[in-house]
């Protein structure tokens, strides 16, 4: 007999309403606008929906007690989802290695990597097991 294993996801009402959200976005403003522009109409819409986050967030990268350098996240989603939004229609694994490396490095649990294609929203649930 083979077992089956139930996969819980990770802040699954919380991720719902941001990629509504994104869809929403998208809906309204449709194809080929800069990344810039996307994150200001997801931040309205954050404010509408009462959803806490931080926008460009700047956060150290600390070695050893100095500071080496600094991630800039897109969105911080109540101290919990990192959300990094892009305009190109292929995921790269430098983006997807860039969210991990913010997920590992402030041990938080889940990333959306978000994508504005020609097709639509695309978007990749990132988590960190750690």
């Amino acid at each position: 007999m083979v077992e089956k294993k139930l996969i819980q996801l990770i802040y699954p009402e919380l991720s719902y309403k941001i990629i509504g959200i994104l869809f929403d976005v998208y809906n309204n403003l449709g194809y080929g606008y800069q990344e810039k522009y996307y994150q200001e109409a997801v931040a309205i819409e954050f404010k509408k929906a009462k959803i806490y986050f931080r926008e460009q967030v700047s956060l150290p990268i600390n070695f050893k007690g100095d500071t080496i350098g600094r991630f800039f996240l897109d969105f911080l989603v109540e101290d919990k989802i990192v959300v990094e939004i892009k305009r190109y229609d292929k995921f790269h694994k430098a983006d997807i290695q860039q969210v991990y490396a913010y997920l590992k490095h402030f041990n938080l649990k889940l990333g959306l990597l978000v994508s504005f294609t020609k097709e639509g929203v695309r978007f990749k649930r990132i988590i960190n097991l750690n």
